[in-house]
């Protein structure tokens, strides 16, 4: 089971602030708008998003299709695959992906102890 490239998206109450913090450690701006409340910063190959009224929860990330620098993979496991394989595994979906469409599609699940799991397919 290919996941895709891999980030934690943070809940943020402030996204200047956080933002700030987060250049304090070396991350670099990658994508997003902070004017819109989202933004993806970079630091090597580790990602983290920052969403400020999109999430309730940090959440962890997976996007099919992309490599560590958003750049859409020849290759890869398809959400809506993904889907029925957890499916089949009995794992339980709290948002699901219309298995009659292609392209950009997500699948949501919480882990055992809360922590929801997004699958967040752009390509």
């Amino acid at each position: 089971m290919q996941l895709g490239t891999f980030s934690v998206s943070l809940a943020v109450k402030d996204i200047a602030a956080s933002l700030a913090f987060y250049e304090k450690l070396g991350f670099k701006f990658f994508a997003g708008d902070v004017a819109k409340h989202w933004v993806i910063l970079k630091n090597g190959d580790h990602a983290i998003g920052l969403f400020q009224g999109a999430f309730e929860k940090n959440t962890l990330t997976f996007n099919p299709g992309w490599d560590s620098n958003a750049r859409p993979l020849e290759h890869f496991t398809d959400v809506r695959e993904l889907q029925r394989q957890l499916k089949a595994q009995g794992v339980q979906l709290a948002a699901e992906a219309d298995e009659a469409t292609t392209g950009p599609a997500y699948i949501m699940l919480t882990d055992p102890d809360g922590n929801p799991v997004l699958f967040d397919q752009h390509v």
